[in-house]
């Protein structure tokens, strides 16, 4: 029992150190939750994505993919660019803000779709994501023996929790906010965000 509590405890603080970085995906997810828009939808995408990626790496997937290099530099190629064109996007709220603007039914409903394809593009579009879920974390769970599940299982604890964390804690925040002036700041430091990792993906996929 020790040593399942031990392994799983590994997992989580192994998995929250990969995840808490400024990144693309957490730039957006708290984004999402400074808006409160589709926030619940984004943070089981992301958890549960990152879940299924742990699972994978900790089963030793990560092995079959190196047989295929190409694989990641396409990724690379398409997740980069899709972040330049989502970073452009951004830059473009910034001369024209309108962030904390109410929407109709219908214009919900279309941001709620947009998130959702959004979120889906930022968390399976981006190589990294694949490098420290299945690739880093699976190795260091296959030291774990028998215990790797368990290990995996403390990293997918981490992720739901960060996320969850981001993405309703961001609320919080809503008041600091309620200027055009602080959401353009806010949507320059994701453009820049997403433009910089965009453009580190497409040199070297």
């Amino acid at each position: 029992m020790t040593n399942a509590l031990t392994a799983a405890a590994a997992g989580f603080g192994t998995g929250l150190s990969l995840i808490v970085a400024i990144g693309a995906q957490n730039a957006f997810v708290l984004r999402q939750g400074i808006r409160r828009d589709a926030v619940l939808a984004v943070v089981g995408i992301c958890a549960l994505s990152d879940a299924v990626l742990i699972a994978l790496g900790v089963g030793g997937v990560g092995a079959v993919v190196v047989a295929w290099p190409g694989a990641l530099t396409a990724v690379g190629w398409i997740g980069g660019a899709f972040l330049l064109c989502y970073g452009a996007l951004a830059a473009r709220r910034v001369l024209r803000p309108g962030g904390g603007a109410l929407r109709t039914e219908g214009e919900t409903a279309v941001s709620r779709r947009r998130a959702v394809l959004t979120c889906l593009a930022l968390t399976w579009l981006n190589p990294h994501v694949y490098l420290d879920t299945v690739f880093l974390l699976g190795s260091i769970a296959a030291d774990r023996g028998p215990l790797r599940w368990t290990f995996g299982l403390g990293a997918a604890l981490a992720s739901l929790c960060w996320f969850a964390a981001l993405g309703f804690g961001a609320r919080a925040l809503g008041r600091f906010l309620a200027k055009p002036a602080a959401w353009r700041v806010l949507d320059g430091l994701v453009a820049a965000t997403m433009i910089t990792l965009g453009g580190l993906l497409v040199v070297r996929a």
